[in-house]
């Protein structure tokens, strides 16, 4: 959630860059505006009742003991009309403030000025590419299609069990997942995150906290019941350790990784683009995600891109970097670098990380805080990548890694599988 005295202070400059999210804020803004100086205004009002009420009590004391009874007994009835006087001011001044937090809920966040302009994932900017298309045989599969021949990945069951985007991994398959799991977070604790085991249900105020509420509510998994939402990433949980917290200066940067299912409900499309695990509603995926001194929230950004990198040269996996345009970005995000691994079965590029910066973004709902050098207390910046989404890596590995005897597994994962070779 944007700051209102950033949004008071750099009116123009939010507008201007909103614009980069094909956004025409400036009505939202001007709103957000007026709605401000009437909550300041009745913050003033009730500030000024509020220290009259206070000196007449006092007088009222002083009238008491200096005898004056009738004179402190006629000022009691000017208390009982502050006071009433007070309870209205309060009742206006809580309205406006949460018609003015309502409307800044329906703000995205400012894109960086490294945010290129753009109207969709066409227009996201590739800055990096790594890695050689492997050379497959003539008579190679999608992953859809090795998953029956192998019998590692059943569909059709998920669907009878569930419904559609709800595999169910067997065997080897299974063990692939497991190792997959075991790797990224082992490699993500060597690069000193703390892991962390997080529930895999959260609250509406956690929900508001990371920014899918009430932006994404339709995508999220609802436990009407209970108010419980399923968690669509293990950022929703792991940032909200922090809310309403008061961190001291030295208590950054805090890293914390997790494993954990996330549920999607988002409706898909049809097409061979969102076939087997390329969009599924139930998925696994290992998250990083960083508390960070605004300061040097950048620079570690680059270090989770560079995290990210060193895993997917480990595994073999051509991939590349994009900066996500304006038309793209999340509604949290400040700046999101997207992740791809090429599928050459499938000869397109899948998504299998994305990495953001969310500034203060997040932590101004969440009341995250530190302690700064000169005592005063300041939003921290929060940030969080996949390290990894699991489906599109283990269809990319499926894809990539077949040969007529079978599928290889890469050198990396075979401690962890205790195989070889699916075949």
């Amino acid at each position: 959630m944007l700051q209102v005295p950033f949004i008071r202070e750099n009116k123009d400059a939010v507008v201007a860059r909103l614009a980069i999210r094909n956004l025409d804020a400036k009505p939202l803004i001007e709103e957000v505006l007026v709605l401000d100086e009437k909550r300041r205004s009745i913050q003033a009002e009730l500030d000024g009742v509020l220290a009259e009420s206070n000196k007449i009590s006092k007088d009222i004391g002083a009238l008491y003991k200096s005898g004056k009874a009738d004179e402190a007994n006629a000022l009691k009835t000017k208390t009982g009309e502050l006071k009433e006087q007070s309870k209205t001011l309060g009742d206006l001044l809580n309205e406006t403030a949460d018609a003015l937090t309502q409307l800044l809920y329906k703000i995205p966040n400012v894109p960086n000025e490294k945010v290129p302009a753009g109207n969709s994932d066409a227009d996201n900017v590739e800055t990096f590419r790594e890695g050689d298309f492997p050379i497959l045989h003539e008579n190679a599969k999608p992953h859809w299609e090795l998953v029956k021949d192998y019998n590692i990945i059943d569909f059709e069951l998920g669907n009878k069990i569930t419904g559609a985007g709800f595999p169910v991994y067997i065997g080897k398959g299974a063990r692939l997942q497991r190792a997959l799991i075991a790797y990224f977070l082992d490699k993500n604790t060597k690069a000193g995150y703390t892991e962390y085991q997080l529930p895999h249900l959260i609250n509406e105020a956690s929900g508001i906290g990371t920014g899918q509420l009430p932006d994404k509510e339709g995508q999220m998994y609802h436990v009407t019941e209970d108010n419980l939402y399923l968690i669509p990433t293990a950022e929703v949980p792991g940032t909200n350790l922090f809310r309403d917290t008061l961190l001291n200066e030295s208590d950054l940067p805090i890293t914390i990784t997790g494993y954990t299912p996330c549920f999607r409900r988002e409706a898909g499309s049809y097409g061979a683009h969102v076939r087997g695990l390329n969009r599924l509603h139930q998925f696994d995926k290992v998250e990083i995600i960083r508390v960070e001194h605004p300061e040097n929230s950048y620079k570690a950004l680059d270090g989770m891109v560079a995290h990210i990198q060193g895993i997917l040269k480990e595994l073999e996996l051509p991939y590349r970097i994009l900066t996500l345009c304006g038309g793209d970005v999340t509604f949290a995000s400040a700046l999101t670098y997207d992740f791809e691994v090429f599928s050459t079965a499938q000869e397109k590029w899948l998504e299998v990380s994305s990495v953001s910066n969310f500034e203060t973004f997040q932590a101004n709902r969440l009341k995250l805080r530190f302690k700064n050098s000169d005592g005063k207390n300041e939003l921290a910046h929060t940030l969080n990548g996949s390290s990894l989404a699991l489906p599109r890596i283990l269809a990319s590995i499926l894809e990539n890694y077949q040969t007529p005897e079978g599928i290889k597994v890469p050198k990396v994962l075979v401690p962890y599988c205790g195989f070889e070779m699916i075949n």
